[in-house]
């Protein structure tokens, strides 16, 4: 179930959690693969514990509706592409690019807007 969210261990703790595991103190920069099996661990026990939380509620709630609405508020969907270029749009749209722009913009909004998400 792990998807794209921002539970990331900052670099002190998985300092801290290497130091424990080796018995000293760690310092200096982390090896990428260090940080990326933190960073990965930690998602998985943070969806474990989103997982057993929409578990108890349903079993103690008797209401599909409310783990379903924690589980997409606490692991939103990234945006579609669609939503990510309008959003994209609406920046560009705030500044000066040059002649014609203003009309090329309304016209990419258009043509976006007609897309399927």
């Amino acid at each position: 179930m792990t998807q794209q969210h921002p539970i990331t261990p900052p670099p002190e703790l998985v300092q801290q959690w290497i130091g424990d595991y080796y018995g000293c103190p760690v310092s200096g920069e982390l090896a990428g693969v260090e940080t990326a099996i933190a960073t990965r661990a930690a998602q998985w026990g943070a969806d474990q514990e989103l997982e057993a939380c929409c578990l108890w509620l349903q079993q103690n709630c008797g209401r599909w509706e409310i783990p379903m609405s924690l589980r997409a508020a606490r692991r939103p969907k990234p945006p579609s592409l669609k939503e990510q270029a309008l959003t994209d749009l609406d920046e560009i749209g705030s500044h000066y690019i040059g002649p014609g722009t203003a009309e090329r913009i309304k016209t990419i909004r258009r043509a976006l807007e007609q897309l399927d998400d």
